[in-house]
This record gives C-alpha cells, structure tokens and sequence, in this order.
C-alpha cells in the first residue's frame, strides 16, 4: 500500500512516494486531473519510477571484482528494493536517505550515503541525486533515475500518436545493447534533429541510449492535445528511453544515468567500468533532473 502521508504538492502538482526505494509512485496534475506515472502492472513491468543505485543496468554473470573479491550484484542494484529514511518533509519537498549496513556490505563493500530529494516548483518535478562518501576510503557507483510514464496521458488518444523530441535539435550518439551490456564499439549516429514517433517495436532492441553532454530536454508528446511531459537533463553523461517489448505496456521510462550497463568486453573490474563514478573520502556528487508536467490550455 502507498503511504500517502509521503505526499508533497503545490498549486499545480501533487506527488507521491513510497519509502521502499524513495520511489516517486504518483505524479498527478490538480487541474486535469491527469496521472503522469506508470501505475505498475506485475505482468509487464511492476515498478514506477525507481532509483538505480549503485549500478545502472547489469553487470556481466551479475558480479563484480573490487579489490580481489569478487562480488554478486543484480540489475540496477539494491537501492530499489530498501527503505529508505525520511530526513527532511515540507509541503512541497521531501529528502530519503539510505546508508550502507551490514546487509549492503556483502554485495557492495563501500561505505555510502545515498540522499535524493524531490521539489515541486510550477509545473515541475525536481528530483536530486546527492552521494556522499563518509569514509577513508575511495567510493565507486553509478545512479540513475527510471521513471515511467503513462503513455497516452489522456484517453482520448493512444500510445502510437506520441512521438519523442529532442532538445536540442542535433544528432546524438547512440550506443547499442547486445543483449543486456553495452556495445560502445558500435555507436551510431542518431537522427534525434527530427522527432521520434512511438511505437511498441520502437524498443525491440531494449533501451535507446544516448551518449549527452550538456543540457538535453526529452519531451513525450501528441498532436491531438497539449498534453505532453518532460524530462530535462542537466549533466548525466547518459539518457535511455525505454518500454517494454514484446510484453507491450503503455507507457516510456526517461532514464538520466550517471553510469550503464557493462559492456561487452567488461574486465569485471569494478574500478575500470564503463561510467563508473570515484568519490574521494569525504567527496561529493550531486546529479539531477526535471520533470516537468505540461498541462497548457488553449486560452
């Protein structure tokens, strides 16, 4: 059941969260209505919006090596599936926190303090990623964030009439999967300079993953109304759009990465993975984005 005293809103916007893995569940628009996430289905995909952490996507044989040990870790790793503390709730903003125990240190021998935080400002939802390492030692993770959208957002339309745009509107590259790992050898080209139309097929091959640098905006929208929604991306080095295939769901993931899967010819080595963040003791990071809730009307 969703707590719904986890709950933050402004004049716009109201959204939900659940403790277990500080995931956003529900993100509604007071005006229409209109519910901007994915409400989970257990036989196509059960989640909503969940945090990646402390790897994004799998590791080869799920398992790592860190400093002669080898260790097992599954897909986007255990932050998902944990609760989280609530460190700080006002009306229109709430912080989780999760820290390392003795049950993470069996598969993820680090010292960590994990802490995202969600703000409501107009129509958008800022989502903040801030990891801190409190020890001697150095950290090693990736984060991400996965949420997913209802798609069509109304139900006067469908999933086929919406369409991806990009800002800005330039090429990007793309990195393929071979299955579940990255095969960065073989970027392409993307031709994100025009509009992407929606379709289940669209996600035979998995993820889209878009190499980014600077500011990116991905816009899920249709041309029978105004209807539409956001993810702004500020800095992660990677974006991967996603929806199921061939277990077709209605809705598309926005995911904003600071790290991905491994790739193909991975060592295993935990410290030369591919996007790998390193945190000096006592360092910080702080990664984020936006979504942002269109709700225009015709005046």
């Amino acid at each position: 059941m969703h707590d719904m005293s986890l709950s933050i809103k402004n004049q716009f916007l109201q959204a939900n969260f659940t403790a277990k893995g500080a995931e956003l569940t529900n993100l509604i628009s007071l005006d229409s209505g209109n519910e901007y996430i994915w409400q989970g289905d257990p036989k196509i995909w059960n989640r909503h919006a969940p945090v990646l952490f402390p790897i994004v996507g799998r590791l080869k044989n799920d398992q790592y090596r860190y400093q002669g040990k080898t260790y097992h870790m599954t897909q986007h790793g255990f932050a998902r599936d944990r609760t989280f503390q609530v460190v700080a709730h006002q009306s229109d903003a709430i912080s989780f926190q999760l820290k390392d125990d003795q049950k993470t240190w069996q598969n993820y021998p680090f010292a960590f303090e994990l802490t995202v935080t969600y703000q409501l400002l107009d129509n958008d939802l800022e989502v903040t990623y801030f990891v801190h390492n409190p020890a001697q030692k150095p950290l090693y993770f990736s984060i991400g964030g996965h949420p997913g959208f209802n798609i069509p957002l109304t139900t006067d339309n469908k999933f086929e009439d919406y369409y991806i745009s990009y800002e800005p509107k330039k090429t990007r590259v793309q990195i393929p999967l071979v299955g579940a790992y990255n095969d960065a050898a073989h970027k392409t080209l993307a031709p994100t300079d025009t509009d992407l139309d929606l379709s289940h097929e669209l996600f035979h091959a998995d993820a889209l993953i878009y190499e980014l640098n600077q500011v990116n905006t991905f816009t899920l929208k249709n041309d029978q109304n105004q209807h539409s929604v956001s993810v702004t991306v500020p800095n992660a080095p990677y974006t991967g759009i996603w929806s199921p295939y061939p277990k077709a769901g209605n809705f598309v993931c926005i995911e904003p990465w600071w790290g991905i899967a491994d790739n193909v010819a991975a060592s295993g080595d935990f410290t030369q993975k591919m996007g790998i963040n390193h945190l000096a003791p006592g360092a910080d990071f702080t990664g984020s984005f936006t979504i942002t809730a269109h709700q225009r009307r015709a005046f």
